[in-house]
This record gives structure tokens, sequence and C-alpha cells, in this order.
């Protein structure tokens, strides 16, 4: 029985918590030899780990604002960037990021650059400063620092149009996996995906969400780093890889050049299910010039600067201290995935290619790999394909093709490892995508329950119908991201990188400026986060109708542009209209000084 402050005892029960998590994984394995079928091991993972959630969830239930918006502001340093590195470690992270690496080459760890690098802009420029200020969203500090309720409405809309296309990402991902572990269609189960997000958020919100995604680290990080080590000393590359890394890269690129190589025609890629690639190298755009590559980290930095899900988790904390060191915290907790990424997209393509190896597959009979287990199972979820394109009976390099999704999640089958370690990266997948759906949602359900209709249409609202309007909100808000989500309109990772793209458009610079510019006004901020969205989705569109973008500015770094037109339309308007009264610029200096009380007091 455990006594005292549920917040003082937070280590022992999270301690009995991952000792029953990895309980569990002992028990399922001993029921793998015991003749179990991996469906159900699958499906044992993915409902156990989100039942655990859902009691966390219930538990956490709340009818408090404070606990609800901001869980109270009682969240310790350590546990708060565990929650951070949950909430960011998304599907996008867990299930595409290494398959991203795996078909685009090293030009994609600009996005590990960036995401990672973010956090010293956070650190330095935004976290602390936003948690002397008080406020429980974005929104909230936009409207209070500038004034008025446009202001605070278009930040509501930024906040939206960003999150939203992220959520949608999230819930791809866990409509993937739960496609996967409970073999039905992925237009069903998108929201089974989504059922699974609103348990853990519908009754306490961000107190809630909090102690659930610490339970969702738990379980992520070790689903992610038990295979790589496992599969690194099953192919002898040491039980630790990531420092044999370059041996493994210059491996790959010896045994790429040693197979043959079948052009794909575009009669034969008629063939191929859409959404696969096939393995051999290639060479994207991020990776044509180094600007490719440093344009695409720049805009993820400032894109996590500008996320709004991100800034909540450092309002939770209890002082402003502690968001700073809640920041380096987070930025520990990431490191052990993202470090990790570039080692499994690695270990997965050396898998299927060296020929020295039980499980690599080129140069092989196209009748014995269609014959092999795991590619039948991955076949029949249309995430691999092979086919003779030249006729010799022989797999080629690019006779085979596998989705993004799949190169993490398949991995550990495809390496040979028992199927209880494919159950847990199942279940870790899902509490990726399911940490930070939830604060995705949360985040839009908030600023809108709370800047829109509390601040704006119904400041005299009662606590209890306060919240009543932001649970709907999750609710209705989830379903539309789930429905967007089943009719694929972009992959995972591409969508994850839109969103960074028009947060920073839109919000990047109006918080920046908020804090360290005592000049900039409301209209000056009303501009840069109008013109700076509609000129970024602008770009975005131009060059995906064909469009041939400029100054190396491609779809996937459009908020470079708009960022831009922000900052100039934020300082010339501010510059040409009357500045903050003096009662904001004294704020403003407030603000800079890390100790002393919130500047706004209680809502």
């Amino acid at each position: 029985m455990i006594k005292g402050n549920f917040i003082d005892n937070l280590p022992k029960v999270y301690g009995i918590y991952t000792g029953g998590f990895l309980g569990f994984i002992i028990i399922m394995s001993i029921a793998e030899q015991m003749g179990m079928t991996a469906k159900t091991i699958g499906i044992c993972f993915v409902a156990f780990t989100v039942a655990i959630y859902a009691i966390i969830g219930y538990l956490s239930r709340t009818a408090q604002a404070d606990a609800y918006y901001v869980a109270g502001r009682q969240v310790p340093t350590v546990f708060n960037g565990m929650a951070t590195a949950a909430d960011w470690m998304s599907g996008a992270s867990f299930v595409a990021m290494a398959g991203g690496i795996y078909f685009k080459g090293y030009g994609y760890m600009a996005l590990l650059v960036g995401w990672t690098g973010g956090y010293v802009l956070v650190a330095s420029l935004l976290a602390p400063y936003l948690r002397k200020f008080g406020c429980y969203t974005v929104p909230d500090f936009i409207g209070t620092r500038y004034g008025g309720n446009l202001s605070r409405f278009m930040a509501v809309v930024v906040l939206t149009v960003a999150s939203f296309t992220y959520v949608t990402a999230q819930i791809n991902a866990t409509g993937t996996i739960a496609s996967v572990a409970l073999d039905i269609p992925f237009q069903y189960a998108v929201y089974v995906g989504l059922i699974s997000i609103l348990l853990c958020s519908m009754l306490g919100g961000m107190r809630g969400v909090t102690w659930t995604q610490v339970a969702q680290y738990i379980v992520l990080i070790i689903a992610y780093l038990l295979p790589v080590f496992w599969i690194s000393n099953k192919m002898g590359a040491g039980f630790f890889p990531h420092f044999m890394l370059a041996d493994e890269v210059s491996r790959i690129a010896e045994l790429e050049a040693q197979f043959g190589f079948v052009k794909n025609t575009a009669e034969n890629l008629k063939e191929v299910p859409k959404g696969l690639a096939g393995i051999t190298k290639a060479h994207s755009a991020v990776n044509a010039t180094p600007w490719a590559f440093i344009s695409l980290a720049l805009a993820m930095m400032m894109g996590t600067a500008s996320l709004p899900h991100v800034m909540m988790r450092y309002f939770t904390t209890p002082s402003v201290k502690a968001a700073r060191k809640s920041v380096g915290w987070s930025l520990f907790f990431i490191f052990l995935l993202y470090s990790s990424a570039p080692m499994l997209a690695t270990l997965s393509k050396l898998s299927l290619i060296d020929p020295s190896l039980p499980t690599g597959i080129i140069g092989k009979s196209i009748t014995d790999v269609q014959a092999i287990d795991w590619y039948q199972n991955w076949n029949q979820a249309n995430l691999m394909f092979v086919s003779d394109f030249n006729g010799n009976g022989t797999l080629e390099l690019n006779e085979f093709f596998m989705g993004g999704k799949a190169v993490v999640l398949a991995t550990p089958e495809i390496a040979g490892l028992p199927y209880v370690i494919s159950g847990l990266v199942a279940a870790g997948g899902m509490a990726a995508a399911m940490s930070t759906a939830d604060g995705l949602i949360l985040a839009i359900a908030n600023a809108i329950s709370h800047d829109v209709y509390y601040k704006i249409i119904d400041p005299k609202a009662e606590t209890a119908k306060r919240l009543v309007v932001a649970r709907v909100l999750l609710v209705v808000i989830g379903f539309a991201g789930a429905t967007i989500a089943a009719l694929e309109i972009q992959g995972i990772l591409g969508s994850v990188i839109w969103a960074f793209d028009f947060a920073m458009s839109g919000l990047f610079f109006p918080l920046v400026l908020g804090v360290w510019w005592k000049r900039a006004n409301k209209e000056g901020a009303i501009a840069g986060m109008a013109l700076g969205l509609v000129s970024g989705a602008a770009y975005l569109v131009w060059v995906r109708t064909g469009g041939s973008g400029f100054l190396g500015i491609t779809q996937l770094t459009f908020g470079i542009f708009g960022s831009a037109v922000s900052l100039v339309a934020m300082v010339v308007v501010s510059l040409m209209t009357s500045e903050p009264s003096a009662a904001t610029q004294r704020m403003v200096d407030e603000v800079r000084v890390p100790a002393g009380r919130s500047i706004i007091g209680k809502q």
C-alpha cells in the first residue's frame, strides 16, 4: 500500500508500474513458448497497455479548472520531462522517422537535428518566460500580452490549423498499428485509435494526460530500444551499436553496389500498392544541397518552439526554475530514442540485403521470399510487395517494396526475434502516437473552450460548464481528425512536417517578440499571425500544384517563407501604429525576470 501524497510517491508508483510492465512482457514470452498465436499476443499487448492508460485517465479525473488545464501546476521536473518526451515523440518519431531515414537517406536526419535543436530555442527564448506569465494556453499568452479578442482568436486559428494537421498524422499511426495488431481494416482502425486516445484525456484533461504520458513514455522507450540492442547483438554489430553506425552504413553502400538493380519503369510501378517504396538507396530533395538540409533543420527548430502542445507542458511545472530544468530532462529523454532511430533504419536495411545474414532476401528466389511468414503478414496489411520485374525469378534491388510505416513495426519480425518483441513494438508505437494525439487534441479543445468560449463568448461561464464544453470539443475534434486520417491524404511524416511549418508561420515571431520586444503591439501581432499563416499556406499550395518555388524553399520548409512574412509584417505594422501601454511594457519587463510570482493569477 502506498501512503502519503501522490506527487511525493511518483518514483515509487512508476517504479511499480515499470516492474509490472516488464513482468507482463515475461508472461507474454512464456505464453508464446506455450503456443499462443502471434495475433493473440499483438491483441494482448495493445489491449493491456490501452487499458492501463484508460485506468490512469479515469483515476486522474477532475472538476477543477486549474487541474484540467495545467495539472494544478505541480508536475515535478523529471516527470514533466518524461511526459514532454512522450508528447513529443509522436507516431512520426516512433513509426515513421526510421522509415524516412531508411528510404530518403541522411538528409532526413535534418529532422532529428531540428526537432532536438528546437528545444534549445524553447529553453532559451520561451518556456521559462511563458511559465512566468502564468497562462493556461498559448492563445491565453497572446491575448493577454497583446490585448484584444482578435489577437487571441487569431492565435486559436493558427493553433488549430497546426495542431489538427499534426493530430491527423497521430491518428493515422494509431490506425496503422491497430489494423495490424487487431487485423481490422485501416479505415475502422483509426476510430479504435481515437477511442483509445479519448479514454486518456476526457475526464482528467491535462492532469490525466500528464500521468498517462509518463506511463506511455516508459512503454515506448522500452519498445524502441530493446529491439535495437537485441538485433544489433544478433547481427554482430555489438550490444551498443550507435558507435558502429559509420561501418554499417559503409557495408550497406558496398552491398547496394554489388547487387543487381532493376530500373522501375512507369509500367512496373503501376503494380506497386500506393505508398510503398523500393529498398534501394534513395536521394531525396533533402539531400540535394547543404541548404536543403539546413533549411529543413531550421524549419523544424522554429516549428518546435511554436507548437502549442509543447509549450503547454511547461505551464504545468511548479515554478519558472522548474520549467527550465524540465526542458533539460525533456532533451535527455528524447535523446534516448532519437539517437537510436538512424541505427534502427540501418539495421533494418542490413537485415534485408546482407546475404551473410539468414534474414537477407536480395538474391533469393522470388517464390521463396513470397513464402516467408513475415512477408505474407505484412503483404496482407498492404505494407510490403515484391514482383519479378525482369523475369529472372531472383529478387533484385528495387523489386522489393515496403511502406515507411513498416520499417520499425516489421523489423523485429524480419530479424527473427520472438513475436513478443513485435507485440511490444506495436504497443510502443501506439503509446507514442496516443501520447502526442492526447496533447494535440487537448491543446485545440482547451484553446477553443478557454480562449474562445470563456474569454470571448461567455466570460461568466461556471467551471463545470467550461469543462463540459472542453470535453465535447475533445470528441468532435478527435472524430474529425480520425475521419481525415482515414482518407490517407498525406503520409505520417509529411503531415507532421507540415504542422511544424504552419505553427512557425503564424506563431513563432508573435511568441518570441512578445517576450523580447516591448514595442511589439496588438496590430503587429495580428498582422504577423494572419499574413504569416496565409502566406505559408499559399506557398504550400503553389508548390504542391506545380510551382517551382524559390530560394530552395520546398513544400517541407514553407514555414520559412511564412515566418519571414510574419516577421516583416509584425515589425512594420508595430512601428506604424501606437506603442503598447506603459503597463504592458512593464509586464514584459517583469516576464523576463526568472524569479518571482506569476504575472497573472489564477483564472
